[in-house]
């Protein structure tokens, strides 16, 4: 078993969210990431695709929640599976940051509408 101390997890940004790495690779896991999301009010999210199967677990605030053209409210104890292939974005539109833990495989990538792949360096 591993332990990843708050002080010893990466702080990445990107798109107006912080993303805070505690499980991949790089702490020792072979198939598992998962990461503290923050993102902060009035923030419109960019629409990706992920390669991968991803959990989103609200812990605090509200966001707004876009798969597959669907959208949802999401709010805190409420969870979001995003299936492999799907097209999601993430907005926040109040007035205070939401939290959310997310969970995926290892090799998850984004691909951005203009076909840009993205390996999140939270996954490596």
């Amino acid at each position: 078993m591993s332990v990843v101390h708050a002080g010893d997890a990466e702080v990445h940004e990107m798109h107006g969210a912080t993303f805070t790495s505690y499980v991949a690779p790089r702490t020792g896991s072979g198939e598992l990431c998962a990461w503290r999301l923050d993102i902060k009010p009035d923030t419109t999210g960019v629409a990706h695709s992920v390669t991968r199967e991803e959990v989103l677990y609200l812990l605090d605030g509200e966001l707004r929640v876009t798969v597959e053209g669907v959208t949802h409210t999401v709010i805190k104890g409420d969870a979001v599976l995003v299936p492999a292939g799907a097209t999601l974005r993430v907005d926040n539109l109040g007035p205070t940051t939401a939290t959310a833990w997310v969970s995926t495989s290892v090799g998850l990538e984004g691909v951005l509408a203009d076909g840009t792949r993205i390996t999140p360096p939270w996954v490596s």
